[in-house]
């Protein structure tokens, strides 16, 4: 949704094509994106420059994803019933650009006009018990009437449970992958109903099937697009906890369930009303703190505040390549393993901001960099 007093940018066919080539490029992620997008102007530039930024950061050659390809994802999501969004448009769900590293672009099947209502998300095990679906479908349906859209994962257990309860008033579910891919097969059925009456959306490509990997860049979509999560019940090392951590990275509120120490599925949110969490029964118990105004407030930069450069806008001020050698030899000795801010990197090794993000973005493009949350990057291990 646009802020007051800016105009969204709606991008052509070429351009959303051009998207979705660069963001499913390899070693380009949402943040690496962005950079690119802010340094050559267009999407475009970006792919012609990305080859030669590769070659200078280490590596032999990066793959582009090619035209062909993105046409033909860009075709079967129009056949499958959805369309794309990108974080330029109007119609992109505010609350994610408030997140550090929102997607460029959301697949999205059903009904779009959901994503510019308050959210709440609602997650939980996937091993849940009777009285944990049941408090899910509660809580739910509570926050359903109150005119506020449930979030999940189209998990098994609570995930299911909260998504049931609030199809009839605004449900939105988050694919672990592609928004095409029924998952898991149990909740084939639920999948059918939310894209009919609800909201199915994804970042990643179509037809790709859920690994691991995915699921925590899923859990950073559910909380980034709510005002707070609820956790009904979570083991100690649940992917509910990772969702919660990232709601307080992202400045949201967390919700706790609480449970009988006897049950190994009430550790993850007994443990969170110890860290502060609110401590929650029912709807009303969220519905009272958003009403207060307790609710976090997202953090970060709304990109609509700041529209993206002219798409005819060429790189300017490129660092000199004697500042870029002596950046690699430097960084190189400084990094490691273990993540460090990039403003730490500025400040310890006594080099401009801009010669320090050439360098990272050149290391990032050839596979040997990584980022984390809060601007930290680290080396990866040489293979």
């Amino acid at each position: 949704m646009a802020a007051a007093g800016t105009r969204p940018i709606i991008l052509s066919s070429e351009e959303r094509r051009d998207w979705l080539r660069l963001i499913r490029s390899d070693n380009v992620g949402p943040i690496t994106f962005h950079r690119l997008l802010n340094r050559f102007g267009s999407a475009a530039a970006a792919l012609d420059a990305v080859p030669a930024l590769a070659r200078r950061g280490g590596a032999r050659a990066i793959r582009l994803a090619e035209a062909e390809d993105a046409e033909g994802e860009l075709e079967a999501l129009q056949r499958a019933g959805g369309h794309l969004i990108a974080r330029c448009e109007a119609d992109y769900p505010e609350p994610l650009t408030h997140i550090e590293d929102a997607p460029p672009l959301i697949a999205v099947i059903g009904d779009a006009t959901l994503l510019a209502r308050p959210a709440v998300a609602v997650v939980g095990a996937r091993n849940a018990s009777i009285n944990g679906r049941r408090l899910a479908e509660e809580i739910a349906g509570g926050l359903g009437a109150a005119d506020v859209v449930v979030v999940s994962g189209l998990a098994r257990g609570i995930d299911a449970a909260a998504h049931r309860a609030a199809v009839a008033t605004g449900t939105v579910a988050v694919m672990a992958g592609g928004v095409d891919i029924p998952y898991p097969l149990d909740n084939a059925d639920l999948y059918a109903e939310i894209a009919v009456r609800g909201t199915l959306i994804s970042e990643i490509a179509l037809g790709t099937e859920p690994q691991a990997r995915h699921f925590p860049r899923r859990n950073r979509l559910i909380s980034g697009l709510a005002r707070g999560v609820v956790v009904v019940e979570a083991g100690a090392r649940s992917g509910s906890l990772i969702t919660a951590r990232m709601a307080l990275d992202q400045g949201r509120e967390v919700f706790a369930v609480p449970g009988s120490p006897l049950d190994p599925r009430a550790r993850g949110p007994n443990g969170l009303l110890r860290d502060g969490a609110v401590l929650t029964e029912n709807a009303e118990d969220v519905l009272r703190v958003l009403a207060e105004g307790q609710a976090r407030a997202p953090s970060g930069t709304d990109v609509h505040t700041q529209p993206l450069p002219p798409t005819d806008e060429k790189a300017t001020d490129e660092p000199r390549e004697s500042a870029l050698a002596e950046a690699r030899r430097v960084l190189a000795e400084a990094l490691s393993p273990t993540p460090v801010t990039v403003d730490e990197i500025v400040r310890t090794c006594h080099m401009s901001p801009a010669v320090v993000a050439a360098v990272l973005l050149e290391w990032e493009l050839a596979g040997r960099l990584e980022r984390h949350a809060g601007n930290r990057v680290a080396l990866l291990p040489a293979p």
